[in-house]
């Protein structure tokens, strides 16, 4: 198995993320990557005040046409490149379809999953071993987030704790 360029794959979730800005999106992107090449892409959608939900998270999005994909592969080879930690819905949803290992650019101080402790949990997930690789092209996320929560017109999440804390960054 050859060496996966993490910044290579970042920057392409990257990508993304500035397409769900530049849509009134939350600037949240992702790519999912195997054998070295990417598999599925996914983008926030649905952060605006008229049509707000918490389903269409772009890890979600992304896992949703991975499990629709006709090839056959080993989930437990792909990685998940996010520009923001994933939260708890989509860790869990990563690792319950057999995603392994997870690479984040910017950490969710307010609901970022990855630091839960599947020991601590029931025995069907003890003895997973997920691999977590945060601050991959750290900066850049940070610079999107920084923007998005600098526009009055944006609404989602203004004034939540991630907000505060991406300003202050």
């Amino acid at each position: 198995m050859s060496k996966v360029d993490y910044e290579l794959f970042m920057s392409k979730a990257l990508e993304e993320a500035h397409h769900a800005l530049s849509t009134g999106e939350f600037p949240v992107g992702c790519v999912m990557v195997y054998e070295n090449r990417v598999l599925v892409t996914g983008m926030r959608h649905h952060t605006g005040p008229d049509n707000q939900n918490e389903l269409d998270h772009a890890e979600m999005l992304a896992l949703r046409r991975l499990v629709d994909l006709e090839e056959k592969i080993d989930r437990e080879e792909v990685t998940l490149f996010s520009t923001l930690e994933p939260c708890l819905m989509c860790y869990a949803a990563l690792i319950l379809n057999g995603i392994r290992h997870i690479v984040y650019a910017y950490e969710d101080v307010m609901g970022g999953g990855t630091n839960l402790d599947l020991k601590r949990l029931t025995p069907f997930y003890q003895d997973m071993e997920i691999k977590v690789t945060p601050n991959i092209l750290r900066q850049e996320s940070l610079g999107l987030f920084k923007k998005f929560f600098s526009a009055p017109q944006k609404t989602y999440l203004q004034g939540s704790l991630l907000a505060e804390y991406t300003q202050n960054q």
